[in-house]
């Protein structure tokens, strides 16, 4: 008996592990990991570029936990709201929530207290600026795009890619206690350069779009007509990309120039290319592209003057 127990405990502990590791790592699905990471780096190079060095390893790491919340919090509140839809997108399908590993009251309250979490580690660690910037973020994301807009406008993306601009003001606020005209320069750059990411990625999937009816512009407006919004945003954008030159000089300039016409010429490939190689190299593309350009930011401001 006591020989078969043991054999017992030596089966089950290691399936118990086993499925604790897989709640955990689905609840961290829910926070949207690598887009969170992408904000991270953009509140972080704010952080160094309104220091004009290093800010601090306990700043750092509060505004780094803080916004990680912050960020996380409101992508589960879009998980638990958008599951109805996510269950019929392939890209989304498997998603903890749709697919009934997570149940969408626990997805609700997981996200909320992180955004709470989120909102005291800067309150308390930061500055309230900075606390309140990064839960005006999430609200915006959650009630204004999820809510409201995603669903029924084409403009959801365009009015909605404030919510992502939020994490520079974050970073900003937490190192001075208030914003400047800069700092709203680096929230035009992420406001900007989010639909012709976002529509990039919308003409690879307008067929799972227009199935769960969701009105991106592919789907409402036609292929060419986003190929050609996608161009125009890009030209835009490497327009306001070089504005925070007024303040770091020239060699940011020269990486904003630079990569705002990589991101410019691979727009001006879709709409030349036909099929969708170029919206997917694209859509790949900015993703480096946001993360350079705000590097690029921080070390302009951290060269000596």
């Amino acid at each position: 008996m006591i020989a078969e127990a043991q054999d017992v405990l030596l089966v089950t502990a290691p399936g118990r592990w086993h499925a604790a590791r897989g709640v955990a790592s689905d609840y961290v699905s829910l926070t949207k990991p690598r887009i969170m990471l992408l904000l991270l780096i953009t509140e972080l190079t704010a952080m160094i570029t309104a220091a004009r060095g290093w800010p601090g390893s306990l700043l750092f790491l509060a505004a780094m936990v803080g916004g990680a919340l912050s960020a996380g919090g409101a992508s589960a509140i879009n998980c638990w709201f958008d599951r109805d839809i996510d269950a019929v997108m392939a890209r989304t399908c498997t998603r903890p929530v749709p697919s009934g590993r997570i149940k969408p009251a626990h997805a609700l309250a997981f996200g909320t207290s992180l955004c709470v979490g989120g909102f005291l580690v800067l309150a308390t660690a930061t500055n309230l600026l900075a606390a309140s910037l990064a839960l005006a973020g999430g609200l915006f994301y959650v009630f204004v795009y999820t809510f409201w807009l995603k669903r029924s406008t084409r403009q959801n993306i365009v009015i909605g890619g404030a919510a992502g601009a939020f994490p520079p003001l974050v970073g900003w606020a937490s190192v001075t206690g208030s914003l400047s005209p800069l700092a709203l320069a680096l929230f035009a750059v992420v406001f900007l350069w989010t639909p012709p990411h976002f529509w990039s990625l919308a003409l690879l999937l307008r067929r799972q779009y227009s199935a769960v009816q969701v009105p991106m512009l592919p789907v409402v407006a036609g292929e060419p007509s986003t190929r050609r919004a996608i161009v125009v945003y890009s030209a835009i954008l490497l327009g306001v990309s070089l504005i925070p030159a007024l303040w770091l000089g020239p060699f940011y300039a020269t990486a904003a120039l630079l990569l705002g016409g990589a991101m410019l010429f691979m727009a001006i490939q879709v709409v030349s290319t036909e099929g969708r190689t170029w919206a997917s190299r694209l859509f790949h593309f900015s993703l480096a592209y946001l993360a350079l350009v705000f590097l690029a930011a921080a070390i302009a401001a951290s060269l000596p003057h």
